[in-house]
Formats: C-alpha cells, structure tokens, sequence
C-alpha cells in the first residue's frame, strides 16, 4: 500500500514558512505544486545553449497564479472573523477570490472595469457568486475605490497590498528550487501590479537565508508597452494593453518590486502588444503549452536578451507563466487563421485531400 500523502495545497506543504498556527482553518483548493517544464524545441529553434523552464501556473485551480496568494489572504481573512472580502481586478484576481470566498463560505464583491476584462476570467467571477461592480474606469481607478470602501463596510482587501497574499505567492519561489535542486541564474516575470516579482524575490531570500539554496536570481521583470511605468520610472495614468492581465499604471507593489530589481541586479524591459503575442503563439505552436497574453510577456523578454547576449549562454532560466490561456479565448481565436475552418465533405476523399494538402 502506498505511504503517499494527499496533496492539499500549498499551506499545509509549507506550513512551518507561512503565518498560520496549528488551530487555523485553512482555506485551500489545493493550489500550487504546478509543474516545471523544460522548453525542448525553443531553445533549438534560437540556436542559443540555455535552459529555459517555465513555471506553469495557469494550472492552479482557477486558472492563475493568483490562487496562491488568495488562500493565504482568505485563510487570514476567515481566522480574523471576517464575513466578507473585496478586491479590484483586471480578471483573475477577481476568479480566485470569487472561488476561495466560496469555499470559505464567505461573501465576494469584486470591482472590475467595465468592458475590459477577458471572458474567461468574468465566467470565473459570476460562476463562483461573487458580487461583481463594473465601474467606468480602469483597475487602478478601482484599486483606489477598494482601499477608500475599506474604511466604510465590513470587508477584507485581498489585493496584493494584503501582505499575506505575498506570502502565499512566494511558495512559488520555494517549489522552484524544491523542483531543480537550485535557483535559477535568470528568473523572468511578467509585471503588472508588481507583488509577484516582489513576491518569488521574497522566497528567494528566505530560503538562501535559510540556506536551502546558495544563490538568488537575477530578476526580469516585463511589462506591456502601453502599461510600463517601471520602464518609464513613474506611473501611467492610462495604460493600455492586449495582455489585460498586465494593464496596470498604477502598481501596488511598486516599492518592493525597485527593491527586487535593483537587490538582483536585475531589470525592467517592455514589449508590443505584437511581440507579447508573438510569444505566446510560439510556446502554444512549438512547445504545446497555452498561457494567457500576459504570461507570454515573460518568455518575450527572455528570448530577447538570450539574443542579445544580456541572459549569456549556459545560464538556466525560469519564465513565470502566470495565467491559462483559456481566461483569453477571444485574443487567442482572433490570432489564429485556422479558427474559421473550409468546411468539405463528410468523405473519405475530402478529408483524405484535405489532410494531404497540409503535408
């Protein structure tokens, strides 16, 4: 018989690093311990000699990294009393908090802009009953309303400023070098609302000061041309981006992602919204892995400085790949020129010659 035990999220796996107590009721849809995969044919593609990872978190329960943050912050918030949580979202946040108040049986409200949030992610939202607000107004217009609201009604803030969301989201950090037996030389994310760079810096750190591993990262973080105000070095007050994910002008983590950067020695790029696509049509057409608009900002930037020379030959990259593709099915159908396909005959013949004239 088997001595194997069940894996029931990411609390329970690092208890003894999180702030939780023996009595505490964890919230939990057993998020994290999402795969490692190593890149086979891109690297050969680019003829360059690296390892490049990506760390798939699209495969957390609702679909993102944001799960691992979330059971950290609803757990806290549950064991602190509250009967409610609310965040502001571009998505995603909105569908972890909307699934982990569920589980805890609490109430959501979930502020989103009108018009610019992926379906999938609003889907998330209204199937796990939260209590959606559109607002006119983009995400940190709808931040700012959530840290005022705060103060009038009986509700949690689980957006990134809840410092236990970091907490939860660091674990990512642990699995990492739990997974290789080492930190990577080069950890590229994409950023948005900067608390997970801030957060794998966090982890990180604890484990080499607890010397589970010997070295840290150099962190890459990247952003969307039309939403990059650490490549602007001040924030924008109308970001604009296909990758929705990342449409932030306003980062809540700016402190501690400048902190991330400059400890590691790292830096800050941006890309199109055409580059940014280009690179998740790449990893879904040679890799066979679907991540989201924003995801594939991460592999964008690695790519281009393994070309440049910036990331040198040798080095072993990890490239977070935040969200699943299918939060965006709309971006991703609109890329692709098979998603209206010839109809033919139902015959032998026709489908024969069909699948002849693509070889």
């Amino acid at each position: 018989m088997s001595t194997q035990k069940h894996y029931t999220g990411l609390i329970e796996r690092y208890r003894d690093r999180l702030p939780v107590s023996a009595s505490t009721r964890i919230i939990s849809l057993n998020e994290g311990n999402t795969p490692m995969i190593q890149l086979q044919n891109i690297p050969r593609l680019i003829g360059k000699d690296v390892e490049i990872y990506v760390k798939f978190e699209g495969l957390n329960p609702t679909g993102s990294f944001k799960d691992r943050g979330m059971t950290m912050a609803v757990t806290k918030a549950v064991e602190e009393g509250s009967q409610a949580i609310i965040c502001a979202s571009t998505g995603n946040t909105s569908a972890a908090a909307a699934a982990y108040a569920a589980r805890a049986g609490i109430k959501a409200f979930v502020l989103i802009p009108e018009g610019k949030i992926a379906q999938g992610k609003l889907a998330q939202t209204l199937m796990y009953g939260a209590e959606i607000i559109q607002i006119n107004g983009n995400f940190d217009k709808g931040m700012s309303l959530v840290k005022e609201i705060a103060d009038h009604a009986p509700v949690t803030i689980v957006n990134s400023i809840n410092p236990f969301r970091l907490d939860g989201q660091k674990t990512a950090a642990f699995e990492i070098v739990d997974d290789l037996g080492f930190a990577p030389d080069y950890h590229c994310l994409p950023v948005g609302n900067a608390g997970n760079i801030s957060a794998y810096w966090k982890g990180y750190t604890e484990y080499a000061v607890s010397r589970v591993c010997s070295t840290r990262p150099v962190m890459c973080g990247y952003q969307a041309a039309g939403a990059a105000p650490f490549v602007a070095g001040h924030m924008i007050d109308e970001p604009e981006t296909i990758a929705t994910a990342i449409r932030i002008g306003h980062p809540q983590s700016w402190d501690f992602a400048w902190a991330a950067q400059k400890e590691s020695g790292g830096w800050f790029d941006k890309f199109t919204d055409e580059q940014i696509l280009a690179a998740q049509k790449m990893l879904s057409q040679y890799e066979g892995i679907f991540c989201e608009p924003a995801s594939a900002t991460s592999l964008a930037g690695a790519l281009q400085d393994i070309g440049s020379g910036k990331i040198p030959e040798g080095s072993k990259i990890v490239c977070t790949l935040t969200g699943n593709g299918l939060k965006d099915p709309d971006t991703a159908i609109s890329q692709c020129a098979a998603a209206h396909p010839v109809t033919i005959e139902a015959s032998l013949d026709a489908v024969k010659r069909a699948i002849l004239d693509c070889l």
